[in-house]
This record gives C-alpha cells, structure tokens and sequence, in this order.
C-alpha cells in the first residue's frame, strides 16, 4: 500500500509539474505577442519613460494649465533654442523648420512650426522622434502640444504646418548644471510608420 501511495503521489507530483509548465508557456507566449505588439506600435515603453522623466534628451511631456498660467518668467535668462529636422531614409518627405530659431526665457511660452510635405503619388504615415542638446536640458523642456509619437498621414503632395507649442521650466535657471547653457536645439526626426519599425533611443540615433 506504501508502495501505491508513493507511485500515485510521484504520478500526481509529475502531473502537477507538467501543469505548472504549460501555464508558464502559455504566460510567456502572452507576453511575447505583446512585445509584439508594442513593436508594432513603433514607440517603445523606454522612450515613452524618458518623455515622461526628460532622461536621454527628451523632452518632459505636457503640463496643465493651472502650472502654465502661475508660472513666473526669469526674465533675466535669456535662451536661443534652435530647431532641427531630419527624416530618416525610409520616408520620401520633405520636413524643416518654419523658423530657424527663437529667444525665450525661462516661464515663457512659445510657439514654433514645421512644415511636412509628401512629394509622392501615393498617400504616407510618418511617426517622429525628438529629442534635446544639451541632454542634461530636456528634463526642463516642456512640450504643451507637439506632433511627436503620433501618426502622421499626408495624402499625395499633401503639405501641413505642425505646431510646437513648448516653455522652459523655471527651475531651468536654478540648476547649477545650466549655468552655461544659453542655447538649446530641438531635433525632430520623422520615420515612415510601418510594422516592425523601431525608433531609436532618446538623443541617439
């Protein structure tokens, strides 16, 4: 009778073990077509942690209007921020800068635009990336509204301005680390949207 038990229970311990495993694939299974499907989605969850945080050059997302409207304007600090745009060659578009640059100040708000245009016969998705020099000044760029992270779709020889509405947080001007910084550049890079594409990490490419 020993013997049965100890068989019966080695039996059930075996069954037991071939369940355990299976649930295990079939987690990990879920979990693969998710990353998948974050893939998919072409904006990966580190870059939107760093959009969120300012880390690797990007800049912080937007913030209420309560924040924006008691801000207080360093008007002492001067800043040139200076904008850029690139496409990768993948995308059959031209994108630029409508304004090469602008001076602000700490507290203030600003607005800038690019402009997009699809020379092609046929109608294109675009996602862009930013990011910002010095990297170390993304944590203080704050974007209200930009086209960043989302879908563009342009129609053949469709041309859009996009807007860039963005300030720089006050605190700027008491980080002993921006001392020396009096110019910042905003770079914009658009990709062709498409399955299986992945961005490039904050402030890297």
């Amino acid at each position: 009778m020993s013997t049965g038990r100890f068989a019966g229970g080695r039996q059930d311990q075996q069954q037991d073990w071939s369940y355990r495993n299976k649930t295990v694939l079939t987690y990990l299974a879920a979990a693969a077509v998710g990353m998948a499907g974050v893939s998919y989605a072409a904006v990966p969850l580190y870059r939107l942690y760093c959009q969120a945080t300012g880390l690797g050059g990007s800049a912080v997302a937007g913030h209420g209007s309560d924040q924006i409207e008691t801000m207080e304007c360093i008007k002492d600090r001067v800043l040139k921020i200076t904008f850029n745009a690139d496409v990768h060659s993948s995308l059959q578009w031209n994108f630029r800068p409508q304004q090469t640059e602008v001076y602000v100040v700490p507290g203030e708000t600003a607005l800038a635009f690019y402009k997009a245009k699809n020379p092609t016969d046929k109608p294109v998705i675009g996602i862009s990336t930013y990011n910002v020099v010095p990297f170390e000044a993304g944590q203080y760029f704050n974007k209200i509204q930009c086209f960043c992270f989302e879908e563009q779709r342009l129609n053949p020889h469709e041309e859009v301005d996009m807007p860039v509405f963005f300030f720089i947080d006050p605190e700027f001007a008491e980080d002993p680390r921006m001392a020396n910084v009096d110019l910042i550049t905003l770079s914009y890079t658009f990709f062709e949207a498409k399955e299986g594409q992945k961005l490039p990490l904050p402030g890297y490419n």
